[in-house]
């Protein structure tokens, strides 16, 4: 979300912040967290949305529970026409034919947010090719690689 990600911290509802706990990243407003410090660590599971969680090689990967808080502020979009959207859901790729608009100047192998017609975020996808490869492509060439998706919540 690049530069968006000081929205993601001071909204208007409060401040939220970002807080991890055995190798998991969970988003928590500032209110919930000062009321969590009255349990012991052990008695605690878990506080906030998990955003992701970090592997044993130090990667950080996100879960599909930060689709609907990264969306908005989301820099490359993809969406999907809606007779592609099933098989995006079923875990399939994206296919130009099946895209309807995609952002202005998205890079090759960015990471991506997939949107319905209807603006419903789908899940993440990584742009196979960039907005100008699109235009010249096949109507078969792939241009999203499926990520995750709401399917998989």
């Amino acid at each position: 979300i690049g530069p968006n990600v000081k929205q993601l911290i001071d909204r208007p509802d409060g401040t939220y912040c970002f807080r991890e706990k055995r190798d998991r990243v969970y988003y928590v407003s500032e209110k919930i967290m000062k009321l969590a410090e009255n349990f012991s660590p052990e008695q605690l599971v878990c506080s906030g949305t998990c955003f992701g969680k970090f592997s044993k090689s130090n990667k950080f990967k996100l879960h599909i529970t930060a689709l609907a808080y990264l969306a908005p502020y989301a820099q490359y979009k993809i969406w999907v026409k809606p007779s592609a959207e099933q098989q995006f859901l079923y875990g399939n790729h994206i296919a130009k034919s099946g895209m309807g608009r995609i952002t202005e100047n998205t890079p090759k192998y960015q990471g991506v947010i997939v949107y319905s017609m209807s603006d419903l975020p789908l899940g993440f996808g990584v742009a196979a090719r960039s907005t100008a490869e699109c235009k010249l492509a096949d109507p078969l060439a792939t241009v999203c690689f499926h990520q995750a998706d709401i399917g998989e919540l």
